[in-house]
C-alpha cells in the first residue's frame, strides 16, 4: 500500500510540474533546426554563406530585435518582420575568410523577444587554409 501511495505521489507531482511548464509556453518561443554550421575546409579569401532556419513555437509573434557578428568578417541578415506562431524565419550568415587562417569559430548573437531564449548564439565553424602556390 505504501508503494502504491508513493507511486501516486510521484505521478501527481509530475503532472503538476508538467502542467506548470505548459503555462510557461505562452508567448513567443523560438526553436532552431540547427545552431551550428560546419563549413569544412576552405581556401583563404573564400566566402561561406549559410541560412539558419527557426520556427516560432509559441503563441504570440516572435521578433528578432537585433543580430551581431563576433567580428566584421561575419555578417548576419535576419527576418525583420514579426514571425507569427507556427511560422518560420531565417538568419542568413556570410563569413569572409580574407586574412583568416586555421580553425575558425565565428558566432552571431541574436536578441529576441522569445520567452525561452532572449539571446541565441549561432556558430559557423571550419578551417581556413592558405592558398596553394602555383609551384605545388
Amino acid at each position: 500500500m505504501k508503494k502504491l501511495i508513493a507511486v501516486f505521489a510521484v505521478l501527481l507531482i509530475g503532472h503538476i510540474a508538467f502542467g506548470q511548464e505548459e503555462t510557461l509556453t505562452t508567448g513567443p518561443n523560438i526553436k532552431f533546426t540547427e545552431k551550428v554550421h560546419q563549413f569544412g575546409v576552405i581556401t583563404q579569401g573564400d566566402t561561406v554563406e549559410h541560412t539558419f532556419i527557426f520556427e516560432n513555437i509559441g503563441t504570440e509573434p516572435l521578433k528578432i530585435l537585433g543580430a551581431r557578428g563576433s567580428c566584421g568578417c561575419t555578417v548576419p541578415k535576419y527576418s525583420r518582420e514579426p514571425i507569427a506562431p507556427g511560422a518560420k524565419g531565417e538568419v542568413f550568415v556570410r563569413f569572409r575568410s580574407a586574412g583568416k587562417r586555421g580553425k575558425q569559430n565565428k558566432t552571431v548573437t541574436l536578441t529576441t523577444n522569445a520567452l525561452n531564449a532572449k539571446q541565441v548564439v549561432l556558430s559557423i565553424r571550419g578551417t581556413v587554409e592558405l592558398p596553394k602556390s602555383n609551384g605545388q
